[in-house]
């Protein structure tokens, strides 16, 4: 990470409401540090919490920053708990990583060559944006039909999910950042 890209900043870790058994914790980037991210949307960035190295994904909150889940295993190297204040720097990495592929996706591009042939043209970002477009519906019903769309417009050339609101701020509450338990 070079220090004249890096983003300073302290924020709360927080639980989630839901579920009520979660392991991990999650905070809220501040609206100064977000702003200096190159988007409004996905983004994955390195850096340190609390001194210690991560990589992650930072989500959008829909409300034009984002926001970043702590898995349990970084908190306890971090020695942090919910509710401290934490310290953090980062910065967006210089190429995105390939994302995971859910095995209902790769079993649909596995059987649809001419859409796993876009598919495989893509850039890691573009193949995350059609992954987060397929999985941010609430309903399985939804999965499976985005699933079912999403192979239908890469076999037919389309690059891109259409009409899919990135940074979560036009939607209907499909992005967010956890609610908080109190």
């Amino acid at each position: 990470m070079t220090t004249s890209a890096a983003i300073r900043f302290s924020a709360t870790l927080q639980c989630p409401a839901e579920p009520k058994a979660a392991t991990w914790t999650f905070l809220v980037l501040p609206a100064a540090a977000s702003a200096k991210l190159p988007t409004r949307s996905l983004v994955t960035v390195e850096g340190t919490l609390a001194g210690q190295h991560f990589q992650a994904t930072l989500q959008p909150d829909g409300a034009g920053s984002h926001w970043l889940k702590v898995e349990k295993v970084l908190r306890a190297s971090a020695g942090v708990v919910a509710g401290d204040r934490v310290d953090l720097v980062i910065a967006p990495v210089k190429e995105e990583p390939e994302p995971l592929v859910p095995a209902d996706v790769r079993k649909a591009l596995a059987a649809a060559p001419e859409a796993k042939a876009v598919w495989n043209s893509l850039t890691a970002v573009a193949r995350r944006d059609w992954i987060h477009w397929i999985t941010s519906g609430k309903k399985a019903e939804t999965r499976v039909k985005r699933i079912a769309t999403a192979c239908d417009m890469l076999a037919s050339g389309k690059r891109r999910a259409c009409c899919f609101d990135r940074s979560g701020m036009y939607s209907r509450g499909n992005m967010g950042a956890p609610v908080a338990a109190e």
